[in-house]
């Protein structure tokens, strides 16, 4: 055992002195020791409810045969976060989260890993340890938040909250309204209840198999959820008895069914970046291209919010992702999980039991995959866009550019109403270097959803948008502004137009006029000079390639 390292032998007898002093007893210096990288925070809704999942993991592997070790992970509410500096630093945490569990990892020479996450940049992070580390390894997910409720209508985040700031604005409901919504759209512990980035990434983990089946959906809070955080830490034992580790789970075939999966939900925009760089870590080369290629041949068979009605809740009582599997399972690689069972077996044994929250492929919700990559001279490099939050009447957008050089400035000019129809909604130097960080533009498609422009504004951005972002949003434009991408040069009043069935996004100008506007270009300053942020700028890498450092 990698263990014995730390505990084997006389040498090691001041080493085992200091893991006495733990309280742990010598009748188990012998067993595996399991760490459990609990990122538990009163500071987000998705990861209140930790410290009892955290009872029940330790129950498992003490049941096992295992030592548990809790060790804290940081984590970060994207929605606390949202819509100010806070921003910067999520999807700069994803890879602070990834070096933290690496080192407690390797400094204490863990048999095994058992990652207790939830929300939007620590799952993935604690996913690219796992690879990174490449020592058995399990997710326990804790879970969807339940739908909030007023006036006898469900309620979610999103809609009830960034979005009801734009139809408070336009006079559509009262004061009383949104003072009561701010109450209810967020009643209890859990990821927020859409298909958000907590959410797709939950999903996906478990496609990915490195989660035990209904891990994703199962609700926080709930005995199904405690059961399966006591089942994760019993399994845990097996894979390190059987030394099964993370780069046997998350294969290259693992990472076509994650995408595959993302594609039939309609998931999160994030989950392109997330997938390439965990798929970085385990040695699988992920590219843009395969996320088009397998959005052409995989319909959207469910319709969560935010682009549609239903909530997380209802795709767990529909029969979770085990379900969702069943639809996929003709096309589906029959890979090996974490669970003992393969894909094609968790697939076979799952039972569907709502035929609108899960569609078959012949009654699909659109013919092609959730998630578009787009490219052209606007985006060289490529470009991402939930066409499963867009309505089929605007599969072809031409509109004159609004250009901001941050989302302040954007959101000023939304809330001042100085955007109207027809207008393309330029946010720029956002990307992973000029952000840096990368924020999401939730704020900013709120509210033009809000104000009731959702079908007439696009809004295209080198920075990322949220999963609850819907309407014509296109995200991740690289090469970013201050790489000397093309947005860079983009004026006001240009003409954009934005083509899904083309896969396009072009800017109205030839190759010549790119070039004369270039040879005045000048990089700008940095926005952020000190700190952790200004270091992560220098070397982290396009959002085409995961924004990962190199």
């Amino acid at each position: 055992m990698k263990s014995d390292r730390a505990k084997k032998g006389l040498e090691r007898m001041p080493n085992r002195a200091l893991l006495y002093a733990t309280g742990i007893s010598s009748s188990v210096i012998a067993k595996p020791f399991i760490g459990i990288a609990s990122s538990f925070t009163d500071l987000i809704p998705g990861h209140v409810g930790m410290r009892r999942l955290e009872r029940f993991i330790e129950r498992g592997i003490a049941a096992a045969g295992g030592v548990p070790f809790i060790f804290g992970i940081p984590g970060i509410c994207d929605g606390i976060a949202m819509g100010h500096a806070g921003m910067k630093y999520s999807l700069a945490s994803r890879e602070l989260i990834a070096d933290m569990v690496e080192t407690i990892c390797k400094a204490h020479q863990l048999d095994g890993l058992l990652c207790l996450t939830n929300c939007d940049k620590i799952t993935p992070g604690m996913l690219m340890a796992a690879g990174r580390l490449n020592i058995p390894a399990i997710v326990v997910t804790a879970g969807p938040m339940i739908s909030g409720n007023y006036n006898f209508e469900r309620r979610s985040l999103v809609r009830d909250t960034f979005e009801a700031i734009g139809r408070f604005k336009s006079g559509k409901i009262t004061k009383s309204e949104l003072d009561t919504l701010e109450l209810c759209a967020c009643p209890a512990q859990g990821a927020c209840q859409g298909l958000y980035t907590a959410n797709s990434m939950a999903c996906l983990t478990e496609t990915l198999g490195m989660s035990l089946p209904g891990c994703a959906t199962s609700l926080a809070g709930s005995a199904k959820k405690e059961r399966i955080a006591y089942e994760s830490g019993v399994k845990m034992l097996n894979l390190v008895r059987r030394n099964t580790l993370p780069r046997t789970i998350m294969t290259a075939k693992a990472f076509e069914n994650a995408i595959k999966m993302d594609m039939a939900l309609g998931g999160s925009t994030n989950t392109v970046l997330h997938l390439m760089a965990i798929a970085h870590e385990t040695g699988v080369d992920l590219g843009l291209e395969l996320f088009d290629k397998i959005a052409r041949s995989i319909p959207h068979i469910t319709s969560l919010r935010p682009g549609g009605e239903y909530f997380m809740e209802d795709l767990e009582y529909a029969g979770g992702i085990p379900a969702v599997m069943n639809r996929l399972r003709q096309v589906l690689n029959s890979v090996q999980t974490v669970s003992g069972k393969t894909i094609n077996q968790i697939a076979a044994e799952a039972k569907i039991f709502n035929e609108d929250v899960i569609r078959s492929a012949r009654n699909p919700y659109h013919k092609e995959g959730g998630i578009f990559i787009l490219k052209g001279n606007l985006a060289p490099d490529g470009a991402v866009v939930k066409q499963s939050a867009i309505t089929k009447t605007n599969v072809r957008f031409k509109g004159k550019a609004r250009v901001f050089d941050s989302e302040e400035a954007a959101m000023n000019a939304i809330m001042g109403k100085k955007i109207k129809k027809g207008d393309c909604v330029v946010i720029r130097y956002e990307g992973p270097r000029g952000g840096p960080g990368m924020r999401e533009m939730l704020s900013p498609t709120a509210a033009i959803a809000g104000l009731g422009l959702g079908e007439d504004v696009a809004l295209i951005t080198d920075g990322r948008f949220s999963g609850g972002t819907r309407g014509i949003s296109v995200g991740h434009i690289s090469p970013e502004a201050a790489r000397g991408g093309p947005l860079a040069i983009v004026k006001d009043k240009d003409e954009i137009v934005i083509d899904l069935k083309r896969r396009s996004i072009d800017i109205k100008l030839s190759q010549n006029q790119i070039s004369e506007r270039f040879a005045s270009w000048q990089e700008p300053e940095p926005k952020v000079k000190d700190g952790y942020l200004a270091r992560y700028a220098k070397i982290v890498s396009s959002a085409s390639e995961g924004a990962v450092f190199k």
